[in-house]
């Protein structure tokens, strides 16, 4: 690890001021660091700020430094939400990781994290080594002849699908951004990944009122059950009377560059009965668009099952 100036302000003010990347619970940039990744020059520790606080008043409100197993406990929040937090790394990990770090966190595309290859999102211009390398656990939603790197959070597939905003604070001053339209796309700069202006600083996730996704569910599909990122997953709410869906929500990871929102999927699914036949229809729908790479074919058909198994652990007896 390279050296590196350390500063632990008080305030957001001071914080936002500092020009260093922020530091909170430190489980993706001490590892980054380490790999030399990221070599940092100025460092800002934020865990002294007030920007705490779980507020299920009137829709959800999470503090940017609450951890992740605060969160995944609290009664409040919507099950979709807990149940991604909690099948999100270890148990330690949770302990630590904090919400907004947890939304920032980098890819886990083995050519990103290995300086000795090739990697546009590391280094812009050096080519993507994983389109024509070892692609299997790669993207097939979003991607781009730059980069083909899937988005490593859990927790902001179901925040996408319940219009999460993030409040942010910078320099300027104040604003808020839809999560959905936080992330970017690679295109032609995948280095690029995130709206974040220089300095600026994730306050508080703000999550709107949805009643009935109290009936919500997250399924995550992976190559071993402990502490692994998904192939592919579902963050899935529905509203349904006398076996009809009235609406529905639905998002995918583990197969986008980004958190992916299918409002195709939810008009499918809208009017229909919440029957096998009716998911799986539904569900083809998801497969519009998909682009795999030479070994990650098989996630089209994994995003259908996966997308059909959460539906129906929500209309036969699962998850509530």
């Amino acid at each position: 690890m390279r050296p590196f100036e350390l500063s632990t302000p008080a305030t957001v003010e001071a914080a936002v001021d500092t020009a260093g990347t922020f530091l909170a619970g430190g489980t993706t940039l001490v590892d980054l660091m380490k790999l030399d990744v990221l070599t940092p020059q100025r460092v800002t520790d934020i865990n002294a700020l007030p920007l705490h606080g779980i507020d299920t008043g009137d829709g959800l409100r999470i503090g940017a430094l609450e951890r992740m197993s605060e969160v995944a406990a609290h009664p409040g929040v919507y099950p979709m939400i807990s149940r991604a937090l909690l099948l999100s790394a270890s148990q330690q990990l949770r302990n630590m990781a904090s919400i907004g770090g947890n939304l920032l966190q980098r890819t886990r595309c083995g050519y990103f994290r290995d300086v000795a290859m090739p990697c546009n999102k590391r280094d812009p211009g050096s080519g993507c080594s994983a389109l024509e390398g070892a692609n299997r656990m790669h993207a097939i939603l979003g991607t781009s002849r730059h980069c083909a790197a899937t988005h490593a959070s859990d927790v902001a597939v179901p925040l996408v699908a319940l219009d999460a905003r993030l409040r942010l604070r910078g320099a300027e001053g104040e604003r808020t951004v839809p999560l959905a339209d936080f992330y970017r796309l690679p295109g032609d700069t995948p280095e690029v990944e995130n709206v974040l202006r220089q300095g600026e600083l994730i306050t508080e996730v703000i999550v709107p009122r949805l009643d009935w996704a109290a009936r919500s569910t997250y399924v995550k599909v992976r190559d071993r059950q402990s502490y692994e990122f998904a192939l592919c997953s579902a963050a899935v709410a529905l509203d349904v009377a006398d076996g009809i869906v009235l609406d529905a929500r639905v998002a995918v990871g583990g197969v986008g560059t980004v958190p992916w929102r299918l409002p195709g999927v939810e008009a499918a699914l809208r009017g229909e009965p919440t029957s096998p036949a009716a998911f799986e229809a539904a569900a083809e729908v998801a497969g519009h668009g998909t682009e795999p790479l030479s070994q990650n074919g098989f996630k089209v058909s994994l995003l259908k099952r996966t997308i059909v198994r959460a539906l129906l652990e929500l209309t036969e007896g699962g998850s509530r």
